[in-house]
């Protein structure tokens, strides 16, 4: 088999496709940079305001610290591709790219399904509330959701480099992903692209079941308050969690359920851009602006510095 030695790949950024690349590279540097603040403010927020201190921030630290992973698996390398005019990633920079993105990739879906079981206790068993979201079994839910995505990107990073990729080694994509990768494999990977979608199909429905179950008790226990008050608390508190459900899965539906055929790699790499920095941008806005605690934390904080100068 006439394989390639080179090791390197060649990255297809993103900027390359645009009619106007410097405009689309600020909008995503500013994104990039809003999203950045955004999550470690809120990280720093959680942290710092026993207010804060409760199940549910604890899991929302979690998302959030996904949300800074991954732009900076991603974005700064596209970003210095485009200003140096090359997009060449070593063996092993496209490697920890797959890893990385695999892992959090799979632990913020598992998460996001275990915070709607948070949403439903909250909801529909207030007064076992503290017993059931115990520090032990907000623990073993995080742990839980990094082990999957570790154990995820373990086995798909391995696979997916143990192919040989011979001839070309440019990836239609602006980062390195499974499926731009299995393209310019000349070995035969229709069995592992098969297991790789029945097992994006498991990872995927699997959470989106928990999900669903979830917010269908807490539907219908928000439909039997009569407080108008508490029905409105309800509604705010799950409403967040909702949208950033809609926002994650539905681009990692279209991305790991609908068949290739139906999709082109130009429209790939948009909903990679989605799921990769605008979701991670949108999510503290999310959590935030309909949150009155986090701007309670937020206003205390910033109120600080003048009370000591007092």
């Amino acid at each position: 088999m006439n394989q390639s030695v080179a090791s390197d790949f060649i990255l297809v950024g993103l900027f390359s496709r645009s009619g106007s690349p410097q405009l689309l590279f600020f909008l995503v540097a500013v994104m990039f940079i809003m999203g950045l603040l955004g999550n470690t403010t809120l990280l720093f927020l959680i942290c710092v305001d026993s207010r804060l201190h409760t199940p549910m921030y604890f899991l929302l630290s979690q998302l959030s610290l996904f949300d800074v992973g991954f732009p900076l698996v991603t974005i700064p390398k596209m970003a210095s591709d485009f200003l140096q005019g090359e997009g060449s990633i070593s063996f092993g920079g496209c490697a920890a790219q797959i890893f990385f993105l695999t892992l959090m990739g799979v632990a913020e879906g598992i998460l996001l399904a275990l915070m709607s079981y948070d949403r439903y206790v909250a909801v529909c068993h207030p007064l076992q509330y503290s017993l059931l979201m115990r520090r032990q079994m907000c623990l073993l839910m995080v742990i839980s959701s990094w082990l999957a995505g570790v154990l995820n990107a373990c086995i798909q990073t391995s696979i997916t480099l143990h192919f040989p990729y011979c001839a070309s080694h440019t990836v239609d994509h602006f980062f390195c992903e499974v499926p731009a990768l299995l393209k310019l494999s000349c070995a035969d990977t229709s069995t592992y692209e098969l297991a790789l979608s029945t097992s994006g199909v498991l990872i995927l429905v699997l959470p989106l079941s928990l999900i669903a179950t979830s917010y269908g008790h807490v539907l219908g226990a928000v439909l039997r308050m009569r407080s108008e008050e508490a029905h409105h608390k309800a509604f705010t508190t799950c409403s967040s969690h909702i949208t950033a459900v809609g926002l994650f899965y539905g681009a990692a539906v279209f991305m790991y359920m609908v068949p290739d055929a139906y999709h082109s790699p130009h429209q790939d790499n948009m909903v990679s851009l989605f799921y990769s920095l605008i979701t991670p941008t949108l999510n503290p806005l999310i959590y935030s602006l309909r949150n009155r605690e986090v701007w309670m934390a937020l206003v205390k904080v910033l109120r600080r510095p003048g009370l000591r100068a007092k």
